[in-house]
């Protein structure tokens, strides 16, 4: 047997290998179920034991924000995130003499979003999580820091999942599920997965407003529909009372107007502590 077929041989035996290795893989990626994706997600998580022994939560460490399009400036500051049952409260706090960050307060049946401006007014994201509180009421924001994560009780929420299949986003593939709550919302909701380790790495809302009537015909032909998008990404894993949960978070909110300007601010929070099961103030959560 001469070299070269030998060598040709050799390069067809690899490709095989590597076939039999990845074309499994796509198909289950292709096959599996809500269901499925959700128990192989919570195991992730931890143990049945560890993750219903779980009661609250709270979260702090550094944040920093920035203004990614539509102005510039960064400034570092703190977060905050108490979580219990299904109450929650996220603190993103900055020390400036205008914006001071953001404040949403849910108390399990009514939410509140501080106006955080020098004159008590409300950012274009607080604004738009007032109007579109889904992400808020059903535990989303925030992902599995949350310690009532809807995905722990899919059944008990009734909130309907569709399983998306892969899809890949700045080069890397993710299993996809639409969240769609029992509560009719504008957002459009996607949940992305590891399909190697099926942690929940990153969720986007998105919704869309039509756009207004112009003074003519061909300024309303012009207008263009406004576009909000929320994008929490997730990173950085780590285990913590039985529980592996991130420790990097980055929230994202765009707002693209129907006059052609847009605006793009981000949350960078790296979590210095996560403690469980800790007694919280029951003022944290009233709504003021």
């Amino acid at each position: 047997m001469s070299m070269e077929l030998t060598r040709s041989l050799g390069k067809m035996t690899a490709v095989l290998f590597l076939l039999v290795i990845v074309v499994p893989h796509l198909l289950r990626g292709s096959d599996i179920k809500p269901e499925d994706l959700v128990a192989k997600h919570l195991d992730s998580i931890g143990s049945l034991q560890s993750r219903s022994g779980l009661k609250s939560r709270v979260v702090q460490g550094a944040a920093t924000y920035r203004i990614l399009v539509g102005g510039t400036g960064a400034i570092d500051g703190k977060y905050v995130f108490a979580s219990e049952g299904p109450k929650s409260n996220y603190l993103f706090k900055i020390n400036t003499s205008g914006y001071r960050g953001e404040q949403f307060i849910w108390d399990g049946n009514k939410i509140s979003v501080a106006g955080t401006y020098a004159d008590k007014s409300r950012s274009e994201f607080g604004d738009f999580l007032l109007g579109q509180d889904i992400a808020v009421r059903e535990n989303l924001l925030g992902g599995v820091w949350s310690s009532e994560w809807p995905l722990f009780d899919v059944s008990g929420r009734k909130a309907k999942l569709h399983y998306e299949g892969l899809k890949k986003i700045d080069g890397q593939e993710f299993l996809v599920l639409r969240y769609q709550p029992k509560r009719n919302s504008d957002l459009d909701i996607a949940l992305y997965f590891s399909p190697e380790t099926y942690r929940h790495v990153m969720t986007t809302y998105k919704a869309t407003r039509a756009a207004g009537l112009g003074r003519t015909e061909v300024e309303t032909a012009r207008k263009q529909s406004t576009l909000y998008v929320i994008e929490e990404r997730f990173s950085d894993f780590q285990t913590t009372d039985g529980l592996t949960l991130p420790t990097h978070y980055d929230l994202r909110f765009t707002e693209e107007l129907d006059n052609g300007f847009t605006k793009a601010v981000e949350w960078e929070v790296k979590a210095m502590s996560i403690m469980n099961n800790i007694s919280i103030n029951a003022q944290s959560f009233q709504v003021k």
